[in-house]
């Protein structure tokens, strides 16, 4: 029985990239199921791509995890597949992989995707998702080869990590946090979840202090988008466990100037200092 395979890019739907892929699968395995996680990703963005991989893993049957976020392609870069307790990680090694892998338990093998056998020729080398890392998720998934027959073993350390920065204290009855994802609906995602809030006495139903740069604003920690009323922010718990800001009816992101890899503070409202504290910017 072929195991499915989980598939993500930043790929997009204007092309034919996308289809070229689900076709090569189709023709090396055509029992085996695909289930497009998302070709959303924005172009080259490895950290997106390597985010939403984790959030999603959790929620994928056991198989093939085929993600294709590639600006090193023709490089130097190595192409891999990781063996881990809930099946295989196809990709390139660029930290792409990495996050996800760790989360389900990390790989016991990893090997670099080079015997011929399970590569398509092709003129140039700049389309390794139909080429190279399709062709070894189908036999995968299918069975027609183990992993050990894509190429030598690696050791794992060798592997490219993506490092996720960590909230740190920030002093002031504050936490120093990063902004980690921005979803299409303007909500800016951070990393720390509500056990670092709970560290600072803070609880759903409080009042959360936001400042970065010169601003400082006063949000409340709401339980859904219906707990503030139209236009305003509210913090809250997103369906990843992590916290999160929002603005009911609107765009978090369009709301506060701050974007991925921006580092705010979080935390008490009574921590901070003599600036204008306002419920929404």
């Amino acid at each position: 029985m072929s195991l499915p395979i989980s598939f993500l890019s930043d790929f997009g739907h204007d092309d034919e990239f996308v289809g070229v892929v689900h076709g090569v699968i189709a023709r090396v395995a055509p029992e085996t199921r695909v289930i497009d996680i998302t070709h959303g990703i924005a172009r080259g963005d490895i950290h997106g791509g390597a985010l939403a991989l984790t959030r999603a893993v959790q929620f994928m049957p056991d198989g093939v995890f085929l993600a294709v976020v590639d600006p090193g392609v023709g490089t130097e870069r190595r192409a891999i597949a990781a063996r881990t307790p809930v099946g295989y990680f196809v990709g390139p090694d660029n930290g792409l992989l990495a996050p996800a892998v760790a989360m389900v338990g990390g790989a016991d093998l990893i090997v670099s995707i080079e015997d011929p056998r399970f590569r398509l020729p092709a003129a140039g080398d700049t389309f390794h998702g139909r080429d190279v890392f399709g062709p070894a998720a189908a036999v995968l998934a299918s069975a027609q080869a183990g992993i050990e027959d894509l190429g030598p073993a690696l050791p794992p350390d060798s592997i490219s990590p993506l490092l996720i920065p960590l909230a740190e204290p920030a002093g002031n009855g504050g936490i120093k946090a990063t902004v980690l994802w921005v979803d299409r609906f303007g909500n800016l995602q951070f990393n720390i979840a509500a056990e670092d809030l709970a560290g600072l006495e803070l609880k759903p139903g409080d009042d959360i202090a936001l400042r970065y740069e010169m601003s400082n604003h006063r949000i409340h920690w709401g339980e859904t988008y219906g707990s503030v009323e139209e236009g305003e922010a509210v913090f809250h718990i997103d369906s990843h466990g992590q916290i999160a800001l929002a603005v009911r009816g609107g765009s978090a992101s369009d709301d506060f100037p701050i974007g991925v890899g921006d580092s705010v503070v979080i935390g008490r409202p009574d921590g901070g200092n003599a600036l204008e504290i306002r419920a929404v910017p």
